[in-house]
């Protein structure tokens, strides 16, 4: 099993914890400070994706159990949510079905190629750190395709102030199963130098999550 089927496996096992570490509850509680921290990042984030109002027709990638797609409801006339696995693209039903503003797509979003010129925004979060260095341009180039002509872009990702030099983590699920996984924390400077677009990047005040807005370039 290569490593990208070993990170498409372990999230789909890893599905029904993912909250656990969202809420950070079980083995990822923090002490009340850091607790504090962490949602101070969050409600950060939260805030300027609220600014930023991705409105209309939203494409959100690696939609996950629904935590972020649940915010984009808030904005957007209609979400297309694409998800390696059923199993969180499940739970993501189970948060934001009832607005009847999300369809579900079990995809490989390497594989996968959105309708052309179809969606006003698309929105990642907790993704672009999985995509492997010899799928970036290509995967760029998927975004940039989707969008409509004044379209924009938005995404949520982890934070660390040095950039790991290998880009491969060892990840064990609850049971003890162990897979290896990319994992590339991304610099402001870098996201901003992406070939093609203008995005400008910021990183939250406790220093945990990093986010980026903006568009093709002309």
């Amino acid at each position: 099993m290569d490593f990208l089927d070993q990170q498409r496996d372990y999230y789909r096992h890893r599905a029904p914890e993912y909250d656990q570490w969202w809420r950070r509850e079980g083995k990822y509680t923090l002490d009340d400070q850091a607790k504090q921290h962490w949602d101070q990042d969050i409600a950060e984030v939260a805030q300027a994706l609220d600014t930023f109002a991705p409105t209309g027709d939203v494409l959100e990638l690696a939609a996950g159990t629904g935590w972020w797609t649940e915010r984009l409801t808030r904005h957007a006339t209609h979400i297309t949510a694409v998800d390696a696995n059923t199993e969180t693209l499940d739970l993501n039903r189970e948060r934001t079905a009832a607005t009847g503003k999300v369809t579900y797509r079990q995809a490989d979003i390497f594989a996968w190629t959105p309708p052309p010129s179809a969606y006003d925004t698309v929105f990642f979060a907790y993704w672009l750190s999985h995509v492997p260095a010899e799928h970036l341009d290509p995967f760029w180039a998927k975004v940039a395709h989707a969008l409509r002509p004044g379209g924009r872009v938005f995404l949520i990702d982890s934070y660390h102030p040095e950039r790991i030099p290998d880009d491969l983590q060892q990840r064990r699920l609850n049971d003890g199963r162990e897979f290896r996984v990319v994992k590339r924390y991304w610099q402001p400077a870098e996201l901003q130098a992406t070939p093609g677009w203008h995005l400008t990047a910021q990183v939250t005040t406790h220093r945990q999550v990093i986010h980026a807005s903006g568009a093709p370039a002309s």
